[in-house]
This record gives C-alpha cells, sequence and structure tokens, in this order.
C-alpha cells in the first residue's frame, strides 16, 4: 500500500469498503508505536438485524485491528473529527450512507410536515460543510468508507431518488476534499485519484 493520506473509499454492498479501510488503520498502526487509530461508527442499531451486524463487525474489526478504538456517533461527524483527529492518528469512518440516513431518514420523518422537512434539510446542509471543513482541516489521516448506490437502475420514489442524489452529492463533496479516491468491487481496488 501507498503512503497513507486520507481517503475516500466508494464501492457497492460487500464490496471490500471496510476491509480496504480496516488494513489501512492496520498498517498505520505497524508504522510507529506512537500511531492511534479511532473508527467512527455512525450506524445505528434500529432493529435486531442491525444490532447483529453491528455487533458481528465489532468482533471481526477487533480480530483483524486490535489497536482500531471505536467510537459511536450517528449525527455529528464534525464534532468527532475535531475532537479525534491529531497529526499520529488515523480516523476511519464507517460510514458516510448511514451518516446520511441518521440525517435525512431520521426515525418519524414520515411523519414530518414542509416546514420540519426544509428544517432538517437546512441543518444537513450546515453539518455537511461543517464536517467537510473538519475533514480538510485534520491533522492525520482520514479514511471514509461510503456507498456508490448511482450506478443501478433510477428509484421509482421521489424520497428514495432524493436520497440517492444527496449521496452522489456528498461523495463528490468528500471526493474533492480527499487526496486519494478509491473504489471497490469484489474486493479489488481501482484507484480513481492519487494524490499529486
Amino acid at each position: 500500500m501507498s503512503a497513507i493520506v486520507s481517503e475516500l473509499i466508494l464501492g457497492g454492498q460487500k464490496s471490500g469498503k471496510s476491509r480496504r479501510a480496516e488494513l489501512i488503520a492496520r498498517d498505520w498502526l505497524a508504522q510507529s508505536p506512537d500511531h492511534g487509530a479511532v473508527l467512527i461508527a455512525t450506524g445505528q442499531a434500529c432493529d435486531d438485524e442491525m444490532r447483529g451486524r453491528i455487533a458481528r463487525h465489532q468482533r471481526e474489526r477487533a480480530e483483524r485491528v486490535p489497536g482500531l478504538a471505536t467510537l459511536e456517533e450517528p449525527r455529528d461527524l464534525a464534532a468527532a473529527l475535531r475532537e479525534r483527529s491529531r497529526e499520529q492518528t488515523l480516523i476511519v469512518v464507517d460510514c458516510l450512507t448511514l451518516w446520511l440516513t441518521n440525517w435525512t431518514m431520521p426515525a418519524g420523518a414520515q411523519d414530518m410536515d414542509a416546514p420540519q422537512r426544509e428544517a432538517l434539510a437546512q441543518a444537513w446542509a450546515a453539518q455537511c460543510q461543517d464536517a467537510i471543513a473538519a475533514l480538510q482541516d485534520a491533522p492525520g489521516p482520514v479514511v471514509l468508507v461510503g456507498n456508490e448506490i448511482g450506478l443501478g437502475v433510477i428509484p421509482l420514489g421521489r424520497e428514495v431518488r432524493a436520497f440517492v442524489d444527496a449521496l452522489g452529492v456528498l461523495n463528490q463533496c468528500v471526493a474533492a476534499a480527499c487526496p486519494r479516491v478509491t473504489l471497490m468491487a469484489a474486493g479489488l481496488p481501482l484507484t480513481l485519484k492519487e494524490p499529486r
């Protein structure tokens, strides 16, 4: 693996995105005893299946990268980045897609009226800008994992189309802020952007 810099890792489900991020964290930790690594987990255990999935990921991650600490932060990614980012600390954000979901489709969103939805959209836009600024200001490397879901059939529902659009815009903004961007498919990395 080449020099460790901030990187956006995109791909579909089970494409190897999280595994690549873990390998980067493992390599970072092996470079120096002064290095630390923190995973900012954005997933929320809203049902039994998700609780089981999170528990399995925690167990497997602890076996693969024992030095990787975990911070659960489903919404305030900007504050978590500012709080944890240090020159000798690598941050892994897993994942941007769930972070967007937590903001744009919170519990009870279907019952919101138009002004509430507009206020939520404005809060999301502010949080997104703040998180991009925190990423750009981070003194150490940040590895962000996200889904690429815009390659398939255009969804039928207005809300789903809006989500796909919002994720595409988010991915573009994060890609612009990262020196390296990698697309994962079938466990294989395809470099989309390299540091200059």
